[in-house]
């Protein structure tokens, strides 16, 4: 079988009953369809539909609705409930739809692997669009005509003296991901200190990959070609330790860090790529006997993966010529036009209720901490001059630009995770983009003011970004400003998921940004907010906490009492700390109850706090055992 006899991709124009059918007729390999709807969490919907009857129903599936689900499975709390749960799907023609072979199941009679037809669809609940993918949609839709109109009005804008606004004809939302992960041998795991230890000492960082995640790597490149997402690169990351082999030549104890590349594309497809490229990542690597791992930060004290994000804005001019707007008419003299200062301004004005939904898992907390390049500051970097690009790796949002392609010009948004709701995240960024570009535009304020606007100092006015607070340094944000530092001038970053969500109570200004015209409505934010605690909650009670207590019994006296005051002052202070953690007695709760009762009586502020309070004892325990199994001599 060659993997050209497949069909990988079916473009929008082919989303007809005549092309369809004579498609699947050329491949009976395809046996399932999947009509994929996207819930507030991210969660794909993946069913399977025979093709017969996809066949004998697809003036229906076409142009009326696809099959119905029970929106009690999908997350949307607050909307599809127990006694009112019917939720229908509703084709989308407008993007590509993408088989998904299965590597395990062959047809008998082709002997070709069988295929899934993955349809990307809209969730409709009460007649109502409630799903990630329309939220995307109808933000980009409204931007655009925000957009159209603001260009309509100024004509003249500044940095883009080169086009006169008035003559464009289309927006085009450009954007990109990049999917960082890890990967390893199952059940096997390396040690904390020997991941660590290669880390600080680069020893991962572009090498070469071997035996079988190099055949998985190499796989999984091949088939996003397939697709059609044009991958660019694939490479190690800087986490990970140096596999073994055995003596079949198979690699063994594999513990890598891996990132894979692809092109940029617009709105939607960019989110509908980035789930395809996770699904085939995932499924090819364990194909080669790997798991994989999305996790923000999967493992303590190494660095976790990002998904940095890429948002870019171009036009189509009356004239048929596409134009970036974020590029200055001169990338030698100036860092952005007037709507490319604005953008940056409309993202770090209104992150804080942005960040929920990039950021809404304990997870995807963890890894937003300082030491190891994930932003925790709402700040950008430009560069130190126009005619030098530069790249500041420890800010949130970073310029991407190359004085000799215009097009290139684009924000890089450095704190998703493969688990962000990339399609949520995506409309949110638009959505603060346009306020942004608004204002800038409104000002009537050239490129020098809009860039002392970006650049001001904490105490100073602004025409629109606030007085007690600075969005833009050169500086390395960890190692040139202390934590009181940072908390003061670019704002204290939120530690819990729960502190995260309160974001939309505590700027409600904010949050009417991204709900204004119903664009997105408050009860979908509602919704979004009780799906998050739900996890949040469920997560910390039954996860958690079991996990904290087994690794805390793994701890023991190793040494006999009264042979060395040293190490019987270091197990007491041990001992004191486990039994605080998670030991009750008559002078009090353990740290562990006192979580579970705050959850269970939904005090969450509280909860909050002793959840920060037992992460810190539980750091501050490790460090003290690997100390005393260290002075262990037999």
């Amino acid at each position: 079988m060659k993997k050209s006899d497949l069909l990988y991709v079916i473009p929008p124009a082919q989303h007809n009953k005549e092309d369809l059918i004579s498609l699947l007729e050329l491949h009976p390999e395809i046996k399932f369809v999947s009509f994929v709807g996207i819930d507030f969490a991210g969660n794909d919907t993946d069913e399977k539909i025979p093709i017969s009857l996809f066949i004998e129903d697809m003036d229906i599936f076409l142009n009326e609705h696809g099959p119905q689900t029970d929106g009690s499975s999908v997350v949307m709390p607050g909307i599809a409930t127990l006694n009112n749960a019917r939720v229908d799907m509703l084709t989308d023609k407008d993007v590509n739809w993408f088989v998904d072979y299965n590597c395990e199941h062959f047809d008998a009679e082709t002997g070709k692997m069988v295929g899934t037809l993955r349809i990307p669809s809209f969730l409709i609940h009460n007649d109502v669009f409630v799903d990630s993918r329309s939220i995307l949609k109808n933000s980009l839709d409204h931007v655009r005509g925000e957009l159209l109109a603001l260009c309509k009005k100024h004509p003249k804008i500044y940095g883009l003296e080169h086009i006169d606004a008035s003559e464009i004809n289309y927006i085009i939302f450009t954007c990109a991901t990049e999917l960082e992960f890890w990967v390893k041998s199952p059940r096997e795991d390396a040690p904390i200190e020997a991941l660590s230890s290669s880390q600080m000492m680069q020893e991962q960082y572009w090498q070469r990959t071997r035996g079988n995640v190099r055949t998985a790597m190499e796989q999984a490149v091949e088939a996003l070609e397939l697709y059609g997402l044009g991958p660019e690169m694939g490479h190690k990351e800087v986490g990970g330790v140096r596999g073994q082999m055995d003596e079949a030549g198979h690699m063994t104890h594999v513990m890598e860090q891996l990132e894979i590349d692809w092109k940029y594309s617009m709105g939607l497809q960019t989110a509908d790529n980035e789930l395809l490229a996770r699904i085939v990542v995932k499924e090819i690597f364990r194909m080669n006997g790997l798991e994989v791992s999305f996790q923000a930060k999967p493992i303590p004290g190494v660095a976790g993966s990002g998904e940095h994000t890429h948002i870019g804005l171009a036009a189509k001019l009356n004239n048929g010529k596409v134009v970036n707007l974020m590029s200055p008419t001169d990338l030698k003299k100036e860092f952005l036009s007037a709507i490319g200062y604005g953008a940056i301004m409309g993202l770090l004005k209104n992150y804080e209720v942005i960040n929920p939904f990039v950021s809404s898992t304990n997870d995807s907390l963890n890894r937003l901490k300082p030491g190891f390049e994930a932003p925790v500051c709402i700040v950008t970097s430009l560069g130190h001059t126009p005619d030098v690009p530069s790249r500041n790796r420890t800010i949130l949002a970073g310029l991407v630009r190359d004085i000799d392609n215009p097009m290139a010009t684009r924000f890089e948004m450095r704190s998703p995770n493969p688990y962000t709701n990339t399609y949520l995240a995506l409309a949110v960024f638009y959505l603060s983009i346009i306020d942004g570009i608004k204002a800038a535009l409104e000002s009537g304020k050239n490129l020098d003011e809009l860039c002392a606007e970006l650049s001001k100092k904490h105490g100073t006015e602004g025409f629109y970004l606030e007085k007690d607070r600075e969005y833009r340094t050169e500086e390395d944000v960890f190692e040139d400003f202390s934590e009181e530092q940072r908390n003061k001038l670019f704002g204290k970053p939120p530690a819990t998921v729960w502190e995260n969500m309160c974001a939309f109570k505590e700027h409600p200004e904010k949050t009417a940004v991204l709900t204004k015209d119903n664009i997105i409505k408050p009860v979908f934010v509602d919704s979004f907010v009780q799906g998050a605690l739900i996890r949040w909650k469920t997560e910390l009670v039954n996860r958690i906490l079991p996990d904290n207590l087994a690794e805390v019994m793994e701890m023991y006296c190793m040494h006999e009492t009264g042979e060395s005051a040293w190490d019987d002052e270091l197990w007491n202070k041990i001992d004191e700390l486990r039994h605080c953690l998670f030991k009750d007695s008559a002078d009090g709760f353990s740290l562990a109850t006192k979580i579970r009762k705050a959850v269970r009586e939904e005090d969450f502020a509280k909860a909050s706090d002793l959840q920060l309070e037992m992460a810190a004892k539980m750091a501050e325990l490790r460090a003290l055992y690997h100390d005393y199994k260290l002075n262990i001599i037999d």
